[in-house]
């Protein structure tokens, strides 16, 4: 069992698991802790500071271990920012969105301590209000350096973006007295990738907006960050952190998501059918990729399943879809060691991030429940979903 599973192996042949109604996520107690642990290290090292982007998780029940470890939350609109300033309550606030809405930002205030804008247009319409407010006004710069490959949509520095602020735009829009109104920069470029990105990116950011940064009081590097992947180079991380809080005397800001979360959750499943065409065997899951984990599609990518690859190294060969009328609903295909049989219970790995904040209800599938797993192996219901969830979404 690799680590992605490793917080299941006390619990894996036990009645408490078996039990389970599926499909249901599984929120790892334990891995949520190192995680965070493995973040108030690099805080300690560099005076940075770690919100959790909860566009990635925001499961807020265990907002209060998480508020042990990290400085708060960062927020992509409204609700986001409600969900932090009410759930971890002792943390800081920081919002971004592409664009602010005028029946919102009012109440959006209450809720901020950092607000961020896309555009100097929004700065300035918007800008005035929150510094009266008291509230620390930052800018999205985009310094136009891709290091992703193959991801697109994940790609803020993508030619044509509607993330950030050029240079050329700066240097065409920006005034005196809306420069003087912001306290700090905010970048966002990577997505799941180590620190050489962000050194790259870094050295992007100095060459552009290098002159702009001494007077800023804070700095944010934005989320991206697979700073608890084990194969995370953190050393080169703090280094880069260090360098930018002494170079600009800035406070230095990071919010990770999937880094908080990374392989703390799990999505149980069982088969309901198994069906053939052209020689190839299919298992129908009570499961949707669709659904419950959107981004197997729109990443798109394979998740890890426990005891299974990806490749042909083991004997049987099955696809994995889901029940919903979409054909492509398929999670991946995957190799076992003997055949799958109907009611056969399968895990997914690494299902914490981007999937209960992201799940949907398309052909009326029902939302899966969430469990806590305690560090004790005791498994707690933290939902109880049913048909008036679907149908409340649709009407009155």
């Amino acid at each position: 069992m690799n680590e992605i599973f490793e917080g299941l192996t006390s619990v894996i042949d036990g009645d408490g698991i078996k039990s389970l109604k599926t499909p249901c996520y599984v929120i790892d107690e334990k891995r949520l802790q190192h995680n965070a642990e493995v973040l108030l290290s690099v805080m300690s090292h560099t005076g940075c500071k770690i919100l959790l982007a909860q566009k990635a998780f925001s499961n807020y029940d265990f907002y209060p271990l998480l508020s042990r470890y990290l400085a708060g939350t960062e927020a992509s609109g409204l609700y986001e920012a409600r969900l932090g300033k009410e759930e971890m309550p002792e943390g800081e606030v920081h919002v971004f969105c592409a664009a602010y809405r005028d029946d919102e930002f009012g109440e959006l205030l209450k809720y901020a301590d950092h607000i961020v804008f896309n555009s100097i247009h929004q700065l300035a319409k918007f800008g005035c209000l929150a510094k009266q407010q008291g509230k620390s006004i930052g800018l999205r710069i985009n310094p136009e350096c891709s290091t992703q490959e193959g991801h697109e949509i994940y790609d803020p520095c993508a030619k044509g973006s509607r993330l950030g602020v050029t240079r050329d735009v700066w240097d065409k829009e920006m005034s005196p007295e809306l420069l003087d109104m912001l306290d700090g920069i905010h970048f966002h470029t990577l997505c799941e990738q180590n620190s050489d990105a962000l050194e790259t990116t870094l050295k992007a950011v100095e060459e552009k907006f290098g002159d702009i940064l001494p007077s800023m009081k804070w700095i944010n590097m934005g989320g991206g960050h697979h700073i608890t992947k084990a194969d995370y180079d953190v050393a080169r991380l703090e280094k880069l952190l260090i360098y930018a809080r002494e170079k600009w005397n800035v406070q230095v800001y990071l919010e990770p998501g999937e880094a908080v979360a990374l392989n703390a959750g799990y999505l149980l499943t069982r088969i309901l059918d198994i069906v053939e065409n052209n020689g190839m065997k299919i298992a129908i899951l009570d499961s949707s990729a669709a659904c419950h984990m959107p981004d197997v599609i729109e990443m798109p990518y394979t998740p890890p399943l426990m005891n299974a690859v990806t490749d042909d190294s083991k004997p049987y060969r099955y696809r994995l879809a889901g029940p919903t009328c979409l054909s492509g609903d398929v999670t991946g295909d995957y190799s076992f060691d003997s055949e799958l049989k109907i009611g056969d219970m399968l895990i997914f790995g690494d299902m914490a991030i981007y999937t209960t904040c992201k799940n949907n209800t398309f052909n009326g599938m029902p939302l899966p429940d969430i469990f806590r797993l305690g560090t004790d192996g005791s498994f707690e219901r933290l939902t109880d979903f049913g048909y008036g969830d679907f149908k409340g979404r649709l009407g009155s």
